[in-house]
């Protein structure tokens, strides 16, 4: 979760200052909007990116995680399977 809100605080923080810089600027006003118009877009696909590496860490993740879980699934019905026969056998 930390890292979802640096990436936030990194890109909403990288917008308000290309803007204000870009706003206080002596361009005119039609050059102005085009900066602000790639600018926009430039952190649109900043954005994009750090999103994308996110979830692809997340994913990788949950993989590990979910392997792990299934491992120890197999090893505790193993586990239960021998058990349960050794409870059969010491009975009979």
């Amino acid at each position: 979760m930390k890292s979802g809100k640096l990436i936030t605080g990194i890109v909403v923080g990288a917008a308000v200052g290309a803007l204000v810089g870009i706003l206080f600027a002596p361009d005119k006003g039609k050059e102005t909007r085009g900066k602000i118009s790639k600018k926009g877009n430039d952190l649109k696909g900043s954005a994009k990116d750090k999103i994308n590496e996110l979830v692809e860490s997340l994913t990788n993740h949950y993989d590990n995680l979910k392997g792990k879980a299934e491992t120890k699934f197999d090893e505790a019905k193993e586990k239960y399977k021998s058990t349960k026969e050794e409870v059969k056998n010491s009975v009979s």
